[in-house]
């Protein structure tokens, strides 16, 4: 009988510990991070398209949603961009690292601004692909509500939605643009 008395402790301690466990578990599940790739073949040589869309206060001149993206200094890291969407809202961003010999750029957004999203950073880049060239752009970032039970605008879901958008409406007119269409 004495035996018993230590097994049946032992196992209500392991059954403890495996509720507890659980509930600290589910209590602590948070959002996660998301990512979006986007990239687009064009018909032009990477110089071209870098020439439209590597300087940093460009974004204007090829992104259909923007309407202003100053940049107040420029290419030089750390420099801020105040965007303007054609549709209401605004945006600040941060240059992280411009290498014009790479044809790439990274950033980093101090708000999700118009977009449901919190601790977003991008880098786009051109590669050459013989007389064409690869856009790619790419982002990570967490939903815009940070807690558990997110309304619908502002979940996973919709995250990865408006990000891949902003995405693909890009490189679909950097590319009309690169084309000449």
């Amino acid at each position: 009988m004495t035996t018993a008395f230590p097994t049946r402790r032992l196992a209500l301690a392991a059954a403890t510990l495996a509720l507890a466990t659980l509930a600290t578990g589910a209590a602590a599940h948070g959002p996660t991070r998301q990512k979006v790739v986007e990239t687009v073949t064009i018909d032009a040589p990477a110089a071209k398209v870098w020439a439209l869309m590597g300087d940093f206060a460009a974004l204007k001149a090829w992104h259909p949603a923007v309407a202003d993206s100053p940049a107040d200094k420029g290419n030089e890291v750390g420099s801020v961009r105040q965007l303007t969407l054609k549709g209401g809202g605004e945006l600040v961003e941060t240059l992280e690292s411009h290498d014009a010999a790479q044809m790439k750029y990274s950033y980093r957004a101090k708000n999700g601004g118009a977009l449901p999203v919190t601790n977003y950073t991008s880098t786009i880049r051109v590669t050459a692909e013989g007389s064409k060239s690869l856009v790619e752009w790419r982002g990570a970032f967490y939903r815009g509500f940070p807690n558990n039970d997110p309304p619908p605008d502002q979940n996973d879901e919709a995250a990865v939605r408006a990000v891949t958008g902003v995405y693909k409406s890009g490189l679909a007119a950097l590319k009309a643009l690169a084309e000449g269409r």
